[in-house]
């Protein structure tokens, strides 16, 4: 093995794995695992809080290195992106892509996995085929050939649900979604059809689009074990607060809305919002915003296994000074 088996878990008692090192991945460790079941499949374990004020400034150090070629920069996280490289050739794309590589090296000391592609969902694939630390280019015309031995379930917009009926008409392979003839393709998949084979045959032509604006900031917890008292919720909200109004500082932004997600035991979802009457980056008072949701959704002891904290209306500025009288 390279190295000891990893994860970085939530500090509380509820904790639940972040992430985990590629070693501890062989064990069955992932991320949203509860930690005693993750301390269960790798008894060695070494675990580790997260640091996610650290995590936020290398982020900003890593994008402000991609965007400094002047080409367009998608953000999908806060280590993950699409970057335009414009009209190169193959191999000088190829070659942008790894000069990047040991840029962000060079920069952060870390190691980055990339994939070089016509289109976003091929260059995704590609990426998340070559972790931990590799560049896999798949060139103009493969990209068919690339796909169709993939899961299908690797196709994007392909959730468990539709992997699962996939598999009643012995769909198994995203070559096998390809190979669809439209009749049955349009049972299957409904008026999503024509899209579905296409990104299926590697047909992807969405661009990189920078002026995706960050619609809401939100933070949320999976507990170790199911939660029902109402004070312990509350104390997780005090938690999600502070770590958003710290995001919101951060950003220099303030958001108008809270909202809170909640997820019971038997796996439904309840979701309250409500909406300030002035913009804030103040923890209390998204603390305050975000317990009245929590009662408004009623659970009367109801066992809840996740339980989140959302902020959105977000815009630049600083809060509105109020009066005292």
């Amino acid at each position: 093995m390279r190295g000891k088996p990893v994860a970085v878990a939530g500090n509380s008692r509820r904790a639940v794995v972040l992430t985990a090192s590629y070693e501890a991945r062989s064990f069955g460790v992932r991320s949203a695992l509860p930690l005693y079941k993750a301390r269960a499949a790798c008894p060695q374990l070494v675990v580790v809080p997260p640091e996610m004020q650290k995590y936020r400034t290398i982020s900003r150090e890593i994008f402000e290195i991609l965007r400094s070629r002047g080409r367009p920069v998608e953000g999908l996280s806060l280590d993950e992106a699409f970057v335009d490289l414009g009209e190169l050739v193959f191999d000088d794309a190829r070659s942008a892509a790894a000069q990047l590589r040991r840029d962000l090296f060079d920069a952060t000391a870390l190691t980055v996995s990339a994939g070089v592609a016509t289109g976003k969902m091929i260059a995704k694939i590609a990426s998340d085929s070559c972790k931990p630390d590799g560049l896999l280019a798949v060139a103009p015309g493969e990209e068919a050939a690339f796909l169709a031995p993939l899961p299908a379930g690797r196709l994007w917009g392909i959730g468990p649900k539709m992997q699962a009926r996939l598999g009643v008409f012995g769909v198994v392979t995203i070559g096998d979604v390809a190979a669809l003839d439209p009749g049955r393709a349009r049972e299957i998949f409904g008026s999503w059809w024509r899209q579905a084979r296409e990104l299926a045959e590697g047909i992807d032509p969405r661009p990189v689009d920078e002026s995706r604006d960050t619609k809401s900031i939100s933070t949320e917890e999976t507990f170790e074990f199911d939660e029902r008292e109402e004070r312990r919720l509350i104390d997780v909200l005090r938690g999600q607060a502070r770590e958003l109004a710290a995001s919101l500082e951060e950003e220099r932004m303030v958001a108008q809305t809270v909202g809170v997600k909640i997820k019971r035991a038997d796996f439904s979802i309840v979701g309250r919002q409500t909406h300030l009457s002035e913009p804030t980056r103040e923890a209390r008072r998204i603390f305050r915003a975000a317990v009245h949701c929590l009662r408004r959704a009623a659970l009367d002891g109801a066992p809840v296994r996740l339980l989140g904290t959302r902020v959105a209306s977000l815009s630049l500025g600083d809060p509105l000074q109020t009066t005292l009288f």
